[in-house]
């Protein structure tokens, strides 16, 4: 599905009329102005999976996040959004023949490492429970309690239980369990999961960041299935050789000046991984 067939950005020249034209001179950027320009990208042209390659610097996020506030879209943590964005998205233009579905969203490193820490942060919550339980356990067991009013009811509960429970089920009958632990890889496949559903438009930037080659490997799986068969569309900033592989991807070099449509086997990238393990090509054999 194709929600975003197209979109543009101000060329060079209507850049500078803007920035002659700004009274006040205190600032020493003027982010995102001069960014995407340099590399004279005027258009973008989507399919369902469209790539944008280049390294740091190259203007690929910048991209994303200029895309994401003309077409505002859902987003979970914040970004460098300074004074003259709103300025700058304003000159840009986009075409959307089927509209941009609500649940469309922008998904960046920053929201993955924040939902794995949020992670951690919960377990680590349950995990000084538990403690607090070990000690109430042995206290309520081996304690001489006698019931005076209702007042001590909860607490003759808990010793009742204590009695006849052991430690360990005593503990897990009085403590939720453990949000499910996952290594930063898994926590950060469920956030992807989670978070694309069917039918929406998503930006993605650079969602290798904390996943193994396998985990990569897993999420272009998902990432094509989403785009046939659940009528998703992507957007995805990497430079990543095993997401750069889907089948049928549009890819942007955002090196090349200017920016060119490239085969993922072209990319400087994908070609150094290339050489490097055929020159050590005898030494899987």
């Amino acid at each position: 599905m194709i929600y975003l067939s197209q979109f543009s950005f101000p060329d060079i020249e209507e850049e500078y009329d803007f920035l002659m034209a700004q009274a006040r001179t205190c600032y020493d950027s003027y982010y995102p102005f001069q960014i995407i320009s340099k590399h004279r990208l005027r258009m973008l042209d989507f399919e369902p999976v469209t790539f944008l390659y280049g390294g740091n610097g190259s203007g690929k996020t910048t991209v994303l996040n200029c895309i994401a506030e003309k077409l505002r879209l859902n987003r979970d943590t914040r970004f460098n959004r300074t004074d003259f964005f709103e300025d700058y998205t304003r000159m840009c233009s986009y075409t959307a023949d089927y509209g941009i579905p609500e649940e469309s969203r922008i998904i960046t490193s920053d929201d993955v490492f924040d939902f794995i820490l949020n992670m951690r942060a919960i377990n680590d919550g349950i995990d000084e429970k538990r403690e607090e339980l070990f000690e109430e356990y042995l206290d309520a067991k081996y304690s001489d309690f006698r019931m005076k009013s209702l007042e001590d009811y909860d607490r003759l509960k808990k010793v009742n239980m204590a009695r006849r429970k052991t430690q360990s089920r005593y503990v897990r009958n009085n403590l939720m369990d453990n949000a499910r632990e996952h290594s930063n890889g898994e926590s950060a496949f469920l956030y992807f999961s989670e978070k694309i559903k069917e039918d929406g438009l998503y930006l993605l930037d650079e969602p290798e960041n904390s996943l193994s080659p396998e985990r990569q490997q897993e999420l272009v799986r998902f990432i094509e299935d989403s785009a046939r068969f659940f009528g998703c569309q992507f957007v995805i900033a990497t430079h990543s050789p095993f997401l750069l592989a889907v089948r049928n991807a549009r890819i942007y070099d955002m090196d090349e000046e200017p920016v060119d449509v490239k085969r993922w086997t072209q990319l400087p990238n994908v070609r150094a991984y290339y050489d490097f393990f055929k020159k050590h090509k005898e030494e899987f054999e």
